[in-house]
């Protein structure tokens, strides 16, 4: 990767540094634009071992490690139709979830789980009976442990074919309903976090008890691209009778050197030339056939942004866990705007605007969805609800977003991070994004509008305009007096 690349992003960033107009509706974005919020099946689902699911890496890894973990979270698998009945009250265009794997075929390949598919295909149902649009990702860092067992899982190119089959079983089974579709996760993150830091599943990493940090995370990229290519593929071979579907593999969008990582190959079939001089032999070489598998295999880019970071050049080494090999090979140091590590998110809505302008000035402008974009703040039964720093957060970087589209960028819809509480990936319980909050305490799992909800609630109604003080204390009355609907 050209140095000289990633200090032209810097300074894109930089130029569009900006306050953001605070006075918008959502009638000022065009009609068809979607806003919604999101889930994912590992997070919400819980009922890790019932009706004949498997364990998938992440059960695995957090219950070797004694750490907090999504056997129950939630109880989505339960609660399901209580949750889209708060998506309508929201108001919701859309809502994007993903599929358990190991749910839905346990052992990774063979026989289809019944009672996992009817689960599916009931919570399918229930949301588009109420007129929201559902996007469903396939893969959300939770595959069957019982890959990972036999072969290494995305350490092995036999999970093309395994994943391909897994993505033709809900294509087939789904696609009905489903139009739109991401393959993989964060594919950046994900080798990041599980092949280069180890912080994630399956855990590996030069000092961890296994792995090797500069080899690892690009065999599993490279593998990450090509099934999510083979996947598309069979989608367009396959499927042609459902019309207006679009697919896509997810990238994030806090970091310029990732998305040239991952964009690169799905632009132009190959790795940009620096990243190549780079890595050197370390680094997956596409076959021709492969590069015209990959290239064009996206029919539109997925963002999930949350922090702004600053690109310089330097040999430090950066906040990661484990001995991380990725940013060494980038040559740069990433510095965040607010703190990483304490889950203390500034609002930088710059950053925001700089990425979506970044990909329509370099990748031709394609269909853009934020499908991530939110702020945590510490779990506290009792502050909570009154969440006015993420009311906050929300409304600029919404602003940033029109300000984007009014540039010319495609970006066609807004998802914010999380519809409810969930298990965090990163912070377990202890830190939470969601506009309703879940009493983890109470065995039913209560869930409760924030104030936050009642202001996106009330932005989706076209009930507000812009926000200030007054704005703030109505809701809080209004929170006041009814506490558990919209």
């Amino acid at each position: 990767m050209d140095r000289i690349i990633m200090f032209l992003l810097a300074a894109t960033l930089a130029a569009v540094r900006c306050g953001c107009d605070a006075n918008y509706t959502r009638n000022d974005f065009p009609h068809d634009f979607a806003f919604g919020s999101g889930t994912s099946a590992y997070q919400w689902e819980g009922a890790y071992n019932e009706d004949g699911k498997k364990p998938s890496v992440w059960d695995t890894y957090v219950h070797s490690r004694n750490l907090d973990n999504g056997d129950i979270t939630c109880d989505g698998y339960h609660k399901y139709k209580e949750d889209v009945q708060l998506m309508v009250e929201t108001g919701l265009d859309a809502f994007r979830f993903s599929i358990s794997w190991s749910r839905l075929i346990p052992n990774g390949r063979g026989p289809v789980n019944p009672k996992g598919l009817q689960f599916y295909k009931n919570f399918i149902h229930e949301i588009v009976s109420h007129g929201i649009e559902p996007h469903v990702t396939l893969y959300h860092y939770d595959h069957p442990q019982s890959l990972e067992d036999e072969y290494g899982g995305w350490l092995n190119r036999k999970i093309i074919k395994d994943f391909t089959a897994y993505a033709d079983v809900c294509f087939r089974e789904f696609g009905n309903h489903v139009k739109l579709w991401t393959t993989i996760n964060e594919a950046n993150i994900f080798t990041i976090g599980g092949y280069d830091g180890g912080g994630t599943p399956p855990g590996r990493c030069s000092t961890c008890s296994s792995g090797n940090s500069s080899t690892e995370p690009y065999i599993v990229a490279h593998n990450l691209l090509l099934a999510h290519a083979s996947a598309s593929r069979l989608y367009k071979q396959k499927y042609k009778g459902h019309k207006n579907v679009i697919i896509h593999i997810q990238v994030s969008g806090s970091k310029s050197l990732k998305i040239l990582r991952m964009l690169g190959p799905l632009t132009y079939g190959d790795y940009p030339d620096g990243m190549k001089r780079k890595i050197g032999t370390r680094l997956p070489v596409f076959s021709e056939e492969e590069s015209e598998l990959v290239k064009g295999s996206c029919d539109f880019v997925g963002v999930i942004h949350y922090l702004a970071a600053s690109v310089s050049d330097s040999q430090s080494k950066p906040f990661l866990p484990g001995d991380s090999k990725f940013f060494a090979d980038m040559g740069v140091l990433l510095t965040y705007v607010g703190n990483f590590t304490a889950f203390e998110y500034e609002i930088a809505p710059w950053a925001m605007e700089g990425v979506l302008e970044y990909i329509k000035q370099s990748y031709g402008n394609p269909p853009v969805y934020i499908l991530e974009n939110g702020k945590p703040m510490k779990q506290d039964l009792q502050l909570q609800q009154e969440d006015t720093p993420r009311i906050e957060f929300l409304h600029a970087y919404m602003g940033a977003v029109l300000k984007a589209v009014r540039n010319g960028s495609d970006t066609r819809g807004y998802f914010v991070w999380s519809f409810m509480d969930l298990y965090e990936l990163l912070s377990g319980y202890g830190y939470s994004f969601g506009i309703y909050s879940v009493n983890f305490r109470d065995p039913h799992r209560k869930r409760s509008p924030k104030l936050s909800a009642h202001w996106y609630s009330a932005f989706l109604k076209g009930n507000t305009t812009f926000l200030d003080s007054q704005d703030i204390m109505q809701l809080q009355s209004n929170l006041s007096s009814s506490a558990t609907s919209l």
